[in-house]
């Protein structure tokens, strides 16, 4: 699910929000700025300042092994108006091209609620991130492996 942005945005939280909807892969703070700089944008603390209220807002997430941000895809109660998507982002990384893909599932939720409370641990936030390959790039790899093992 991909939310219209809330009206209340300021010109460069739109903007980047924008651009890392568009781009398709995590993008790092530097590389949104490189990219906003014909919009206006000149220095690393508005790009941040950005990021930190989409993050706030629930529109962005953080992917910690790769200190890059992509765009959220689901809804995780961020809004009082939307139907929240049970559980903790999950993120799927390619290692190869960079895909990334957010999975949700309401029973990994559950359990990692649980594990947090009888810690007495109280959860604000979490988020899984998967590295490995994603399914075009495995294809590829065994089509690779295939090609040279053919003499």
């Amino acid at each position: 699910m991909t939310a219209a942005p809330p009206k209340s945005l300021t010109r460069n939280q739109s903007l980047v929000l924008s651009a890392l909807r568009a781009g398709g892969t995590p993008q790092g703070a530097y590389a949104l700025l490189d990219g906003l700089r014909d919009q206006g944008l000149r220095a690393p603390v508005q790009v941040y300042r950005a990021l930190e209220r989409l993050q706030a807002l629930g529109l962005v997430h953080r992917l910690e092994s790769l200190n890059a941000f992509v765009a959220c895809s689901h809804d995780h109660g961020g809004t009082e108006d939307a139907e929240a998507t049970p559980g903790p982002a999950v993120f799927v990384i390619c290692e190869h091209c960079a895909a990334t893909r957010e999975l949700t599932d309401p029973i990994i939720g559950g359990r990692i609620e649980r594990l947090a409370r009888t810690e007495g641990f109280g959860l604000h936030t979490s988020s899984i991130e998967l590295r490995g390959l994603c399914a075009v790039c495995t294809a590829r790899e065994a089509e690779e492996t295939e090609t040279t093992a053919d003499p």
